[in-house]
């Protein structure tokens, strides 16, 4: 068994923000920001280039309700896709136009890195590692990392990860959560997907799913009464729109527009018309502007 201090004030300090509330609501639809015209932007920059095609390419998870979820058509929706709509929006261009590319942990830089996409907007969590290879705007919301479990909660798991005992934990290859429980137990599986977590909890070859709460109470808004949310959690994620190296201008115009969404009620909107009923509102968090 690995061991390290659990973040145990974290989530005392956080959870008015993010008490989990009942997961009976219905997340996901949205509703589109208005979108501006005639916008004049310095030749040369990201917006510009954007702006003149006429259209954006934003990777974003396909997979995690409340956040990023395929609907019938393939569109996805939830709070991460409304705030790539936010940040199209300020550069003119209409959610119709917006490419949407299926993101998952493992695939998210790369994707920045060769151009594949223009921005990520998928509960991508900022840290240091990330941030050699990309840039980040944001954070535009901070979530905790916690468990989800069995309904009825069989093995007795609680939010800190020291007490986690014989249980054996699923979870994303390559991702932030991964890197985290690795730092308190070698019981760990991964999968491609946290939803790829789901069938292994009910065949009884893993015992929780580790992520963050904001990706876990979506999982148990689609599944029903099968499974809940431990109280509480052990990390800050900060999620950040990623964007190519070096591109400070992007970065900055980003930021920005997070900052107005925050002001005006685009982003409350945003949060409202998506998680809604299934977590409280949270405040919008303070951009990094690194």
């Amino acid at each position: 068994m690995k061991h390290k201090k659990a973040f145990a004030g974290i989530g005392l300090a956080m959870s008015a923000a993010l008490v989990l509330a009942g997961c009976s609501g219905d997340g996901g639809g949205g509703s589109d920001p208005e979108v501006q015209e005639d916008v004049q932007f310095e030749e040369g920059t990201t917006m510009a280039a954007l702006a003149e095609k006429g259209s954006i390419t934003v990777g974003t998870k396909f997979d995690q309700p409340l956040f990023g979820l395929a609907g019938p058509d393939g569109t996805p929706e939830g709070f991460d896709v409304e705030i790539a709509k936010i940040i199209a929006a300020e550069l003119g261009i209409a959610p119709e136009n917006i490419d949407w590319v299926e993101t998952v942990s493992q695939n998210r830089e790369p994707f920045i890195q060769d151009g594949q996409v223009d921005i990520v907007v998928a509960t991508y969590t900022i840290n240091d590692d990330r941030k050699e290879v990309i840039d980040f705007a944001g954070p535009y919301y901070v979530a905790g990392q916690s468990f989800l479990v069995p309904a009825g909660n069989p093995k007795g798991i609680t939010s800190d990860p020291e007490q986690l005992g014989d249980a054996t934990v699923c979870t994303v290859t390559g991702s932030t959560s991964e890197e985290n429980i690795r730092e308190y137990t070698d019981s760990v599986i991964t999968v491609d997907k946290y939803s790829d977590c789901i069938e292994p909890i009910r065949s009884g070859q893993a015992d929780a799913l580790t992520t963050d709460n904001v990706i876990l109470a979506g999982l148990v808004d689609q599944n029903g009464d099968e499974f809940e949310v431990v109280d509480g959690f052990f990390t800050e994620e900060p999620y950040g729109v990623g964007l190519q190296k070096g591109d400070d201008e992007f970065r900055d115009f980003i930021n920005d527009t997070l900052e107005a969404s925050y002001e005006d009620g685009r982003w409350e909107n945003a949060w409202q018309s998506t998680v809604g009923d299934n977590l409280t509102m949270p405040e919008p968090p303070e951009v990094d502007r690194y």
